[in-house]
């Protein structure tokens, strides 16, 4: 699965390609009006709220899936047509844009990869940026679903008794129960190997190489031809260890509810602590 594009291949290209700006962080509201101050040329602001999840539920979490259907009405929204190449973006090393790579990939679409790097890859190669709000020409897309693997709250339950392996894509401190900034309970599913989302990104927000992923995931029990799933906080991060995941050669599940459907039940145990059980 081709993941990932460069800065310097976007530019050559000379806009062939639907431009999403996801800029989103927990706790930034402000993401809309970045876009306004600066954003790549032609591209379109994406609210990951409102666009890449349904309201949030105890029951299905923080950003519980939108359905197929909004999914599509938001894409056509967003200008993409049929056999349309789609290159996602964010400022925050594409940790926001995933959701929406991971989302139109789930759809059906196959040309859907995320600008390495983001925003600042894309100055530093002397792209240009342009003010104010895109409003493209609608488009015709149609989504067919099934692109990608997902796990409900019980298959993520089973996997680690089953031979599989459950990645907790969130901060060190919050899989170890040390802090909970946001969901009613603090800790991790019992199981879950600690794998932040973070790590898999350079210093300069880039991905790591795929030979660095690969022994990264390695190291924790993810390999190809793995059973492997992933959960965050609410869905948004984890797509973006799925990501990393499949530019080291892994196919993964990604667990929409996570921790903020987990954590909600309290039949659910939570365990604390650097191991997963």
């Amino acid at each position: 699965m081709s993941v990932l594009v460069t800065a310097g291949d976007l530019l050559a290209a000379g806009g062939r390609a639907v431009l999403l700006d996801v800029r989103w962080a927990l706790g930034d509201d402000q993401g809309r009006e970045k876009y306004l101050a600066g954003h790549l040329p032609g591209a379109v602001f994406v609210d990951l709220e409102t666009e890449l999840a349904d309201p949030p539920s105890s029951v299905e979490g923080r950003h519980p899936l939108p359905s197929l259907q909004r999914l599509q009405s938001s894409a056509r929204r967003w200008g993409i047509r049929a056999g349309d190449a789609v290159v996602a973006y964010d400022a925050t090393g594409g940790l926001a844009a995933a959701r929406a790579w991971w989302l139109l990939r789930w759809g059906g679409l196959t040309d859907v990869r995320l600008l390495d790097g983001g925003l600042d890859a894309w100055v530093a190669a002397g792209g240009g940026l342009e003010a104010g709000e895109v409003v493209p020409e609608p488009g015709d897309v149609t989504l067919a679903g099934g692109g990608m693997p997902v796990l409900s709250i019980d298959e993520a339950a089973a996997l680690p008794e089953s031979g599989g392996v459950l990645l907790d894509a969130r901060a060190g401190e919050r899989y170890r129960g040390e802090v909970e900034p946001i969901d009613p309970r603090a800790g991790h599913v019992p199981g879950a190997v600690s794998a932040p989302t973070t790590e898999n990104l350079a210093p300069d927000g880039r991905f790591r190489p795929s030979a660095e992923l690969r022994e990264r995931f390695a190291a924790l029990g993810a390999e190809p031809g793995s059973t492997v799933g992933v959960y965050c906080g609410s869905g948004v991060t984890a797509a973006h260890e799925v990501a990393a995941l499949a530019s080291a050669g892994i196919e993964a599940a990604l667990w929409p509810g996570s921790w903020s459907q987990w954590s909600a039940d309290p039949a659910r145990p939570a365990a604390t602590g650097p191991r997963p059980g």
